[in-house]
């Protein structure tokens, strides 16, 4: 199987960077696999779980993706990997969330309350499996 080029930066640190065979992303349009020399393409990220190479899983929640000839580049706003979520802080995170959410008198202030949540769920999700 050929390779490409993979990074995945977040505003803290460059989390990967390296050569890989396949890496799947949680675009905003769906799960996308990306394998050497695909079409270019760009996208708004979702909460979810990267996979690199079957094996290394990140979890990304806000940010975009670019594959291009150069390979794929992933600008996530938070990036960390799945065995470094600390299970108890996202507990508390989830649980200050939903009691924005209780208290959110704008249908702004609640839909980045309920984005929140979901993140914070797919987060508890990737610690469980």
């Amino acid at each position: 199987m050929a390779s490409f080029p993979f990074e995945l930066v977040s505003p803290e640190r460059v989390l990967f960077s390296g050569d890989v065979n396949s890496v799947v992303v949680p675009a905003a349009e769906g799960d996308v696999t990306v394998l050497a020399n695909h079409a270019p393409f760009m996208s708004a990220l979702r909460p979810g779980i990267v996979t690199v190479d079957g094996g290394r899983r990140l979890f990304v929640r806000g940010g975009f993706l670019d594959v291009n000839a150069s390979g794929l580049t992933l600008l996530a706003e938070q990036a960390v990997p799945v065995e470094e979520i600390d299970r108890e802080k996202v507990a508390a995170d989830m649980k200050a969330a939903e009691n924005e959410l209780r208290a959110a008198s704008t249908d702004e202030a609640r839909t980045l309350a309920s984005e929140k949540i979901a993140a914070f769920a797919t987060m508890m999700g990737a610690v469980r499996s």
